[in-house]
């Protein structure tokens, strides 16, 4: 209980005091609604853990399955939307914005959630799919959609998600997993490769062109060139 506390007022510089992020803060009332009704869950008691859920979705806009396991030391950000499936596994010191979906893929039963490693970055939007492994330190940008397993200290945007840059796991700070405008474009990167080569080929078209040119103009120059020497051979002109 304390350790998600803890986590909000690292993480986040809007929080002024720990009266506030008690009072205030709905992904941590979530968060504390979901421990009861887990372990409600685990009780194996009908009915009773999905209406705490209901509830808890009801007063803060998150749902979080009861079966969800979540470590302490969680931060879910503002929250709003934010749906965490049954057999979803959350790891302590991840952090979770608004939006974010940790779902499955289909109707298949057993594990069918992702299990999010230790301090895990999700961005808005961004959804996880499936039983896939994110491991430690992963950042994974806003509006993305990951449906692999996703290797430690790596980057991962776009739809399907892709890695786009592999971290340094030891140097992995709260500054650097807070700059989210630090995130790798892979899309103007492409374009960045495309322009530079279409540059080369354009240099070399031109190059061509201009030697053809000159082999243009030495096949004029010839004829004239070749009746100057018949004349100067047969005696003509002398």
């Amino acid at each position: 209980m304390f350790e998600n506390i803890k986590i909000i007022k690292k993480f986040d510089p809007a929080a002024k005091s720990y009266l506030e992020i008690v009072l205030c803060y709905p992904g941590l009332h979530a968060l504390w609604l979901h421990k009861f009704a887990h372990l409600l869950y685990k009780l194996r008691l009908p009915i009773i853990p999905r209406l705490v859920n209901y509830i808890s979705r009801f007063l803060t806009g998150i749902d979080i399955h009861p079966g969800a396991k979540i470590a302490p030391g969680v931060f879910i950000d503002h929250g709003s939307g934010v749906v965490i499936g049954e057999t979803a596994i959350v790891g302590s010191g991840s952090l979770i914005f608004q939006g974010v979906t940790l779902g499955g893929t289909g109707k298949e039963s057993g594990k069918r959630h992702p299990t999010i490693g230790k301090n895990v970055v999700i961005g808005a939007g961004a959804k996880v799919l499936g039983n896939i492994t994110v491991e430690d330190h992963v950042r994974v940008g806003a509006g993305s959609v990951v449906m692999r397993n996703v290797p430690a200290g790596c980057t991962v945007v776009g739809i399907p998600g892709k890695v786009v840059k592999a971290g340094d796991i030891a140097s992995d700070s709260v500054e650097q997993m807070l700059e989210h405008n630090q995130m790798p474009d892979p899309i103007a990167k492409v374009f960045s490769v495309l322009l530079e080569k279409v540059e080369t080929q354009q240099q070399l078209i031109n190059k061509l062109y201009e030697k053809q040119q000159l082999l243009e103009k030495s096949s004029i120059d010839a004829p004239e060139d070749d009746r100057f020497i018949q004349e100067f051979i047969h005696g003509d002109g002398i």
